[in-house]
């Protein structure tokens, strides 16, 4: 989520890349993303290619600053 709430929009493979995980990990992992709408999904072609690419929706944003929060509001309370 740090990566599409930080950028625009990503493809599979620059995500894939990116993380250093496998097809099947970063498949099951934005097909959770998927189904919660925490993420958006947007499917074409380059040339003959099929590409993926993914974004952070407007609900997913709200959810990860939550998360962060969360986060922060943890670490503060073991000071």
């Amino acid at each position: 989520m740090s990566v599409l709430v930080a950028n625009e929009s990503y493809d599979f493979n620059s995500l894939k890349e990116l993380l250093d995980v496998t097809d099947g990990n970063l498949a099951s992992h934005l097909k959770a993303l998927e189904k919660e709408e925490y993420i958006l999904v947007n499917k074409s072609f380059i040339g003959r290619k099929p590409n993926t690419r993914y974004e952070a929706s407007a609900k997913g944003k709200t959810a990860f600053k939550k998360h962060l929060e969360a986060l922060e509001n943890l670490i503060k309370q073991q000071k």
